[in-house]
Order: C-alpha cells, then structure tokens, then sequence
C-alpha cells in the first residue's frame, strides 16, 4: 500500500502546510496584494473606501476572515474597465495577455508579470503531480492555444514539472489521435467534451484502443458530472480527472483533483483564499455548505482580483484527504449559476439533464437540449444520439422499430419524475451531433436568437 510519504508531490511543504502556518502566510500575503490594489487599481480603491478600507485597516488585519468586509468583484467588472482599467502593474512589467472569447460583449483581458507566469506554470506542475502526471511523462495537450489560457498555462505546467509536452492544441482530431498512437504520450489534456469526441472518431476510424498508451486524462474547461467520467473512463479506458481554473483567477490550475482520492479539488491556498457564499445574499457560508464559489489571488501582480464571484456551485471541504495534502478541497461544480435554465417555471442546470440522460442505457454522451418559444410557451427539445450498440441489436431508425419509441417514453419519465421536467426527445443516429474541438455547445437558445 502507498503511504502518505509516498505519494508524488511537486511542492510537499506548501502542499502539506499545517494550518497555523498557511494562514499566517495568507495573511501576509493578502495584505501585500490588497496594498497594491489600492494603490494602483483607482476603481478599487473607491470601492475599498466605501467599504470603510484604507491602508490603515489593512495593516490592521488579523485574519484573512476579515476579507469578509471587502467588496465582491464579477465578471462585469472586466468588462466595464476594459481592456487596462483593473490592472495593478504598469504595462512595462507586464510579460503576457490572455483574453476570453467576447461571445458576449467585450472579451474579459487578463495580465500576467514574469512572476505571475512562474506562479501559474508552480500551480500547474503542482495540479498534474497531483493528477499521477510523473517528470519524463509524455503528455499531449489538447487544450487550446493562443489567447484561452488553457493550452499555454498548462504547457508551462509540463514543462516545470519536467515532463515532455505535446503542444497538440485543438483540432485536427486524426492527426491527434495518430500522435497519440506514435508518440506514446500517457497524460491526455483536454475538454471531457473533446475526449469524448476523440473516442467517436477513434470508432469511426476503426483504431483499436490497444493502439494507444494513454493512461491518465485531466479535463476541464467546462462542467462535467460523474456520469460523463464513467462514460469517459469505460470508453478511454483511463483514470479521468477534473481540474478547474479560469482566466480572472489565473487560467487551469487553481485547484485539481489528486489520483490518490478522487474526491474534491485541492485548492493551492496559498495563491488562492476560497470562500463560498450565499449568491442571494452574499453572506459567507461555512465548510461544508454550498454556495457559489469566490477566490481572492494572493500572489498575482499584474491584475489580482479580490473576492471574485465565479458563479460556480461548488462547497469547501476541510477533512484530510487520504493523499496527505492538507490544503482545502472543493467539490466538483455543479453548475454555473449563468447556466440555469427556466423552461416553464422549472430551474434547472444542463448538467442535472445530462446526468439523466447518461443512466439510460442505450444513449451516447452526446446531446444538445434546443431551447424555443412557441406561442408564448417556452419549449425544449432534448436531442441526444443513441449508441452503435442499439443501431446493432435493434436495426435502423428507417426499419420503425418500437424500442425506439419506448425508450424516448422511458427518458420522458424518468426526467418527469428527477426533475419535474416535460419535454420532448429527439433521438439521434450516432454522430448526428457536431462533436466539439473545444467546449462542448450544449444548449441551443433560439428565443435569444430570435431578439436579435
């Protein structure tokens, strides 16, 4: 049996901290960085002010549980002072910028000094020793490159730890998959979406899972629930990890999974103070409860940011793990609260319909729930693909068979009765669907479609 002492880790004396002596380093941290934001970020200072906060207050502090009097940032905070407004270091010192997509408006910037990056690629070395990613591993990274952090962060995370990186990327999935086949690489990096959709075209293509040595995979980027694991870990044949990160706080690597449990997120506190709240009223909840999940960044120089509100659900968990790591874990999200769906008065998460959806045997880990309005009634079609194994025992769509119809009732039922939920179900030939090369589309609103 491993012991304790045994198990890999990248920094074993930040990593195994006692207590007393993590929060001590909070403190000082926290007051290092809160003193930078008021002097160089105008906005914040105001904020801060309001709040009664000055440097006198913050010298003062005697607990990182006074963070509680601070101020909340969002999302929109970023948005509203784009591109520079919220950055706390010059642009002379600033060494990289990463950006999100702009679906929606202005794309969120982020910066990063020399030693942010050094601190990010320390976090990233630290999430993979966790995840069983071992110096001289081949890795392949599938994660995008370019302005989403999730490619390069990691990238430098391979690097520190001393493994070799595949900087794949995103697309291509053939020649991915002939990489993975010539190179070897044991660690998979990608979206759990992405995974999936290489396991689809391994199929397609007709290679055998013997032809490939992966044996670990560490996903993110989106929310993905315990059913897509077991979907992900009997198809892939791999241990499947959840890693979590993103771009505000730092990029991947804020917190991840260990092999050992398998149970929570190791939270690298000594970058990042958790605290989980209430999102209707703001109020801090304990260990334990859930809540929407808000980081303070206590090392970063170039944009920190200070009790920002993910709107993710998740909840602290504060009993030891079995790996010997003593920092805070956090539970796997459960949602995003941006994500909740309203169809006919039921509020609902994509994530509680794929859970459903992945107990009926039978259905592929594929599917998009179509979201219309008709005659003043919301309406949401589930369209989910079945697998090749019911295309094999029961015969085409074309030949009309009953099982078909039966299984749709039987999907019908059992989300009428888990979630209170009516709605149609569309079943699917197999790749019916779009696979995706990065984060997997779930949902199609055609209402907001429509008001544009």
């Amino acid at each position: 049996m491993t012991t304790k002492s045994e198990i890999f880790m990248w920094n074993r004396q930040l990593e195994t901290m006692a207590r007393a002596d993590l929060q001590a380093l909070q403190l000082a941290r926290l007051k290092e960085v809160l003193t930078r934001v008021y002097n160089n970020v105008p906005v914040l200072k105001e904020r801060f002010e309001a709040a009664g906060i000055g440097l006198k207050q913050i010298e003062k502090m005697a607990s990182v549980n006074e963070l509680a009097n601070l101020p909340f940032m969002k999302k929109t905070d970023l948005r509203e002072n784009y591109p520079f407004g919220l950055f706390a270091s010059p642009m002379n010192q600033v060494a990289r910028l990463h950006a999100s997509s702009g679906t929606k408006g202005k794309p969120t910037v982020v910066g990063y000094t020399k030693n942010d990056i050094s601190n990010w690629a320390e976090a990233c070395a630290r999430s993979l020793a966790a995840g069983g990613v071992r110096p001289g591993d081949m890795v392949h990274n599938s994660y995008g490159y370019g302005l989403f952090t999730g490619g390069l962060g990691m990238h430098y995370g391979i690097e520190n730890l001393g493994a070799t990186a595949v900087p794949a990327s995103g697309g291509r999935t053939q020649q991915q998959i002939m990489l993975l086949q010539d190179f070897g690489s044991r660690v998979l990096l990608s979206t759990p979406s992405y995974a999936l959709n290489m396991v689809y075209t391994m199929a397609e293509m007709k290679i055998p899972r013997e032809t490939i040595k992966l044996e670990v995979g560490i996903f993110g980027a989106e929310p993905w629930t315990e059913e897509m694991r077991a979907q992900i870990e009997e198809r892939l044949k791999i241990t499947a990890l959840d890693i979590y990160g993103l771009s505000e706080v730092m990029g991947p690597g804020v917190s991840m999974e260990c092999i050992a449990a398998k149970n929570g997120l190791h939270i690298w506190e000594d970058m990042f103070i958790p605290e989980i709240i209430d999102p209707d009223t703001g109020n801090v909840l304990p260990d334990g409860e859930e809540g929407e999940l808000v980081f303070t960044t206590i090392t970063k120089e170039a944009i920190p940011v200070i009790r920002y509100r993910t709107g993710d659900l998740s909840r602290l968990i504060a009993e030891p793990c079995v790996c010997g790591r003593t920092v805070r874990r956090m539970s796997r999200i459960k949602a995003r609260l941006d994500d909740m769906l309203i169809i006919r008065g039921v509020n609902l998460f994509p994530s509680e319909i794929e859970k459903c959806l992945l107990s009926v045997e039978h259905l592929a880990p594929h599917y998009q729930l179509v979201i219309d309005r008709k005659k003043a009634l919301d309406t949401l079609d589930i369209q989910v693909e079945v697998t090749e194994e019911l295309i094999q025992t029961f015969g085409t769509f074309e030949d009309g068979h009953v099982e078909l119809g039966s299984l749709t009732k039987a999907i019908q039922s059992l989300l009428k009765d888990s979630l209170g939920l009516s709605a149609l179900v569309t079943l699917l030939k197999p790749g019916s669907i779009p696979r995706s090369e990065g984060k997997a589309v779930r949902v199609i609103d055609k209402r907001q479609q429509d008001n544009h």
